[in-house]
């Protein structure tokens, strides 16, 4: 077996902190090739869908990606910018926002890079970028606030098979969700406060997170009790009685039963009982995507109207928000901890010292 080392190495190298933060993934291009490609990978994973391999792949290749890729595209196309993927170029912004904000501690000694999960750029060449930068003690955070086996769980197989491969292992720590923590609760409270400043506060706030088989559920998967704490934390911060929010669960697929109540089902039932002023926000995307903007944004927003609703407004994921940044930033520096590089000390404490008087300038 020959085993992957990295080109760039130099026995002289400072050793450096990495920092890769992941995604689930997008399609290089709004076309059915390309969407045939990414949903192959996506759906082949036995973490996504636990049926027999054999029985799923006739399915999967006889079925699903005979009909499903077509569609797929046209929706994407609907989303699709000049930056490209909207999951991809806000992963991107968070990254650059993630590194710069993180320097201001850390200079030059952490490096950030980002990955997906299926598609571009795999989390093989996030990883190989970030031991071509020295890095020889690694953060991975998927961008999934709640734990799911599906999607943490998945990152961290990838990961470990990369691993499995490399000449040199790094020190390791993995991010398997942060759905209750305190910065990222405030981040997604502040950002709904914001909305109303503008929009005004609705009749009802759904809180609308992807769903998964509810077979996972009784299997053990935490996944449906951390929406609802997360749920249950931002609503308490925004002071909303039990009455005034619903956790819902969206993007299901096949025939099974998913978790519930699903988001299309409640959205057009909620006018027949008196509510026909909401705003749907999406906990559990860290980054606009398919699924918020055209899933939320537009196609939920038809059943709401036409069931007899009259004011619905999707509130934008937290992208490269500010707060959000801040939040990933602490994130990650409760995971540093034991880490920091001792030949920096000095010049750590040197740059601390300049940082709190810029402040104090600025102040």
């Amino acid at each position: 077996m020959r085993f992957t080392g990295s080109p760039k190495f130099t026995h002289q190298q400072t050793d450096r902190i990495g920092v890769l933060i992941t995604n689930l993934g997008t399609p290089d291009a709004p076309t059915a090739p390309a969407l045939r490609r990414y949903l192959r990978e996506f759906l082949s994973d036995p973490r996504v869908v636990e049926v027999p391999r054999a029985l799923w792949w006739l399915i999967l290749n006889g079925i699903i990606l005979r009909i499903r890729p077509r569609r797929s595209a046209a929706a994407y196309k609907t989303v699709w910018t000049e930056r490209g993927s909207p999951l991809l170029f806000h992963t991107q912004d968070q990254q650059q926002a993630l590194q710069a904000k993180l320097a201001e501690r850390y200079g030059d000694d952490v490096v950030v890079k980002y990955a997906m999960r299926y598609g571009n750029p795999s989390l093989a060449s996030g990883l190989q970028q970030l031991f071509d930068a020295g890095a020889r003690k690694i953060v991975v955070l998927p961008l999934y606030p709640q734990y799911s086996a599906a999607t943490s769980a998945s990152t961290f197989d990838a990961v470990s098979a990369d691993f499995v491969k490399r000449r040199w292992l790094p020190d390791f720590r993995f991010v398997s969700h942060y759905h209750d923590h305190p910065a990222y609760i405030a981040a997604v409270v502040n950002s709904i406060q914001r909305f109303w400043e503008t929009h005004g506060k609705p009749q009802k706030l759904v809180m609308s997170y992807h769903g998964v088989p509810l077979k996972y559920l009784h299997k053990g998967d935490p996944y449906h009790c951390e929406c609802h704490k997360t749920s249950r934390l931002i609503a308490e911060q925004l002071g909303l009685e039990k009455h005034e929010y619903v956790t819902t669960f969206q993007s299901r697929f096949g025939r099974e039963e998913w978790l519930q109540p699903y988001t299309d089902a409640t959205l057009k039932a909620l006018p027949g009982k008196g509510i026909k002023n909401i705003q749907v926000v999406c906990p559990g995307f860290s980054a606009d995507c398919l699924e918020t903007i055209e899933e939320i944004g537009e196609e939920n927003r038809e059943y709401f109207m036409q069931a007899g609703g009259t004011d619905y407004a999707y509130i934008p994921a937290l992208n490269a928000e500010p707060m959000h940044i801040d939040a990933l930033a602490q994130i990650v520096q409760d995971n540093l901890h034991g880490w920091v590089l001792e030949h920096d000390e000095p010049q750590r404490a040197e740059r601390a010292k300049d940082l709190e008087v810029k402040h104090e300038q600025k102040s």
